[in-house]
Formats: C-alpha cells, sequence, structure tokens
C-alpha cells in the first residue's frame, strides 16, 4: 500500500513541476488530502530535515512554496514549517495584514522594482513590523521596514525634530530597497541579503568564513540566534499571505478604502486642517502620513514636503488650495536627531567603573588592522574606534586597544563621521566593510565616487570616500 502511496505522490510531484499553474497546486492539494487520510498515525507532523520530505502535510507545504518561487528561494524544511504553524494560528493578525497589505504593497512594489529588486521582499516587512509604520523595536529599530539609526541616516532617511522619514512608508521603502540592492550585489545570494538586513552585513560575511559556505542553512548556526529564525519567518509570512484562505484567514478591511493623491508643500501646513478642509478626519489623514511627529507638514520653498491625502471632491478644492497655501504660526526651527539606539545610549551611560570590569585591552600585532581585530572578537570597527577615542582607523604595533567583550553587536552600527578621505584597500576588504567604517556613505556612493561599475576591488587599491 505504501508503495503504491508513494508512486502516485511522486506522479503528483511530477505533474506540478511540469504544469507550474495554480490550478495543479489546487488540484494536487485536494489528491493529498485524501492520501493523508488513509496514512498511518505515526506520521512525523515536523520533518526532520535531514529526511526527505514527502508524507502528508510536509509535501504540501513544500508543493505550495514551490509554486509561489518566483526569484528569492523560498525552501522548505522543519524551520519554516515551524513558523508556519505560529502564524496560521495568528488568524487576526494575519487577517489585519492582509487588509492593510492591499494599500502598502503597491508602495513596496515600486520602490524595489526601482532598484530591480524582487517583489517577494515586500514581504518582509510582515516580520519586521506587522504592517506597522510606527513600530518600534526594544533597541530602537523605528517605521514598517524598522531602520536603526545610523543605516536610515547612510541611506538618505531624515530624522529631525519635525519628521522621522523610517515612518514614512515611501521614503523608508526606497532606502529598504537600496540596502538590498547592496547587501545583494556583495553577497550575491537573497537569502544572504535577507540576513543581513536583520543583522548586518558584516555578521554574515563573518558567518560565510565560519562555515566555508555562501548557503544560508549552513552559515545559519553562526549567525546571531534572531537572524538564524528570521529567513525562515521570511518564507513562512509569504506561504500564509498567499494561502490564507487555506487556513481559515479572512481579509479584514482596512481604514484605506479610498483612492489617494499625493502634493508638495511648500509651507508649513498642519493635517488637521487640511483634514477639516477636505472633510476627512485627522486620524486619517495621520495614518497616511505618518512620519510626521508634530502633525505638521513643514515644507518650504528649497525643500517641499510631500502629504498624502484621500482624493477630494471637486467642491473641496478650493479650502484645500487656501490651506496648503498659507504657514501655520509656529516656531519653525529645525533640529537634527540624535541616536535612538538604545544599545548606543545604554553606552553611553554605563558607570565607568562597570566599564572598566568588561574591558579586554588588545595589544596590536604587527599587521592588524582595526578589521582584522574587530573580526577576531566578533564586534564592529566603529565600535573601537569608539571604545578608544579613534578619529581615523590608523593603529601601530603595540598599541593597547579596549574591547569590551559583553557588547552585543548592534543590527546596524552608527558610522564615523567623515567629509572626504582616501581610503587603501585591505585584504579582505569589500565595499560594503569599507562604506560600513563612515557616516553616510554606501557602495552606491563608493561606486560613484570612484568610477566603478562593479562591487569588486583588489588589495592596494585607493578609494575616495566622500
Amino acid at each position: 500500500m505504501r508503495k503504491l502511496i508513494l508512486t502516485i505522490l511522486s506522479f503528483v510531484v511530477i505533474l506540478s513541476a511540469q504544469a507550474q499553474i495554480p490550478v495543479k497546486v489546487i488540484q494536487s492539494d485536494t489528491i493529498l488530502k485524501r492520501l493523508t487520510t488513509a496514512l498511518p498515525s505515526d506520521t512525523v507532523a515536523m520533518p526532520v530535515i535531514e529526511q526527505p520530505l514527502l508524507f502528508g502535510q510536509s509535501l504540501l507545504y513544500k508543493l505550495r512554496l514551490d509554486s509561489i518561487k518566483q526569484t528569492v528561494p523560498l525552501d522548505y524544511n522543519e524551520y519554516v514549517q515551524s513558523y508556519i504553524d505560529i502564524y496560521t494560528k495568528r488568524k487576526s493578525m494575519y487577517g489585519d495584514m492582509l487588509g492593510l497589505s492591499s494599500y502598502y504593497f503597491p508602495i513596496f512594489e515600486k520602490a524595489l522594482k526601482s532598484y530591480n529588486i524582487p517583489t517577494e521582499i515586500k514581504y518582509l516587512a510582515i516580520v519586521e513590523s506587522s504592517l506597522n509604520p510606527h513600530a518600534v523595536s526594544r533597541v530602537g529599530a523605528t517605521g514598517i521596514w524598522q531602520f536603526m539609526f545610523g543605516t536610515a541616516k547612510a541611506y538618505g532617511l531624515n530624522m529631525d525634530n519635525f519628521v522621522d522619514e523610517r515612518k514614512d512608508p515611501i521614503q523608508a521603502s526606497y532606502a529598504a530597497a537600496a540596502y538590498f540592492r547592496d547587501a545583494y550585489e556583495e553577497l550575491g545570494d537573497w537569502l544572504l541579503a535577507i540576513a543581513a538586513y536583520n543583522c548586518g552585513k558584516g555578521n554574515v560575511n563573518r558567518a560565510i568564513d565560519k562555515a566555508g559556505s555562501r548557503d544560508f542553512w549552513e552559515i545559519r548556526k553562526f549567525l546571531p540566534k534572531e537572524t538564524s529564525n528570521y529567513v525562515p519567518a521570511f518564507i513562512a509570512a509569504v506561504y500564509v499571505m498567499k494561502y490564507a484562505k487555506n487556513h481559515q484567514i479572512t481579509i479584514k478591511p482596512n481604514n484605506f478604502a479610498f483612492k489617494t493623491d499625493t502634493v508638495l508643500v511648500k509651507n508649513f501646513v498642519a493635517l488637521n486642517d487640511v483634514a477639516l478642509a477636505i472633510n476627512h478626519k485627522e486620524e486619517t489623514l495621520l495614518a497616511l502620513n505618518p512620519s510626521y511627529k508634530k502633525k505638521i507638514v513643514n515644507g518650504t520653498d528649497l525643500l517641499p514636503k510631500r502629504i498624502v491625502i484621500p482624493k477630494p471632491e471637486l467642491q473641496f478644492y478650493e479650502p484645500l488650495f487656501e490651506v496648503l497655501n498659507n504657514d501655520v504660526e509656529m516656531d519653525k526651527q529645525i533640529f537634527l536627531a540624535s541616536t535612538d539606539d538604545v544599545r548606543d545610549l545604554r553606552k553611553k551611560m554605563l558607570p565607568k567603573k562597570q566599564a572598566a570590569s568588561k574591558i579586554l585591552l588588545h595589544k596590536v600585532l604587527p599587521g592588524q588592522s582595526l578589521n582584522a581585530i574587530a573580526n577576531k572578537y566578533g564586534v564592529e570597527v566603529q565600535d573601537l574606534k569608539v571604545w578608544n577615542e579613534l578619529k581615523v582607523s590608523t593603529i601601530v604595533p603595540g598599541q593597547r586597544l579596549k574591547v569590551y567583550r559583553d557588547t552585543v553587536v548592534a543590527k546596524f552600527t552608527p558610522k564615523a563621521k567623515v567629509s572626504f578621505a582616501n581610503y587603501k584597500v585591505k585584504q579582505g576588504d569589500t565595499l560594503s566593510s569599507i562604506a560600513e567604517k563612515f557616516d553616510g556613505i554606501t557602495v552606491a556612493s563608493l561606486k560613484a565616487a570612484n568610477g566603478l561599475k562593479s562591487a569588486k576591488i583588489t588589495e592596494g587599491m585607493v578609494l575616495k570616500v566622500m
């Protein structure tokens, strides 16, 4: 009997692989449901990765993931299954996100397309923030794409006393797309790029070196625990969003069931005044424009600001025009925000006695660089520079450097400030590792400043950093 089942299942797999259309997947679901009812009760619900994934729900999930795979690999194993099990129980939460996705996904898709990033990456925002632009993590990652302060600055997002563009779904989506462009260009694999979004490219490169492999599932054990679960969670989120109906998850209506317009504002305008002018609630304008801290759109002639509004009816054009062309009376001085990375703030507040007890003194050996020392202790170059008050990356043999052994590597480490410098490429350097040493520098800006068409660099090359 088991041989007969295996034969039928193999035939189903062949048909599904040849056809690759949703109709066949649905047919396979039906056949598998009938077959699994006849399987013995001792079938393992959570398959072991070393074993062939052939029976019952295991094959069903694999077939479904294969049917929706486009550019990003959607591997199936017990890690992915464990997150599918968790997410399919959160029916209310995923119902909300299915409703919100009709508004947010087109924004994500447009930004991702502009950088030639696979559209599947849009599902990462599900894992990051549950599509909540006001989400803030315990360490300070903020917005729908959960940017840390330093990385947000490096990718052109502005944070000041009026605005936090990490909460702007449009601006943050373009910044996320730019990050993925840089990460994929360096790492050459989408699962590794996704992992880097969670823990930084430096951690992924170190894991690659330790594992001797560029396969995510091989290097997984060398990554931070959160990151090792991050990629399986992403694959599971893609699955649940695509197969919600199969798990009795119902789409919930969202608050954006209307067409919108985008207007550039050259004045300081109150969102409440805009809402009144077009006969909408202030809450609606706040939901469409979550990045404005004071509920004020602070536009100027030199730097107009975008405001998203429900498409107004003709009779509201005149009052809207009047509101948009008149300044609100208020203090208009702009102050740049300081870091809100909780780990950076903790370092600043750390008592000297407590800090001293965690310090290791490293004696610099001939030929050692800051990058090599950072890799040795699993910290970042910027941490070494901050701890030792180094303004440059030059060190000399015999020099003693402080290393805080209990430091947890931040998701994205703030970078050293620089206006212009020449950098000599060392062995093991990549454009990404060089960019991470300087504030406001990205792989794209390094390539532009040095006329590079690709990310390939060689030892001894002198790069302009500006």
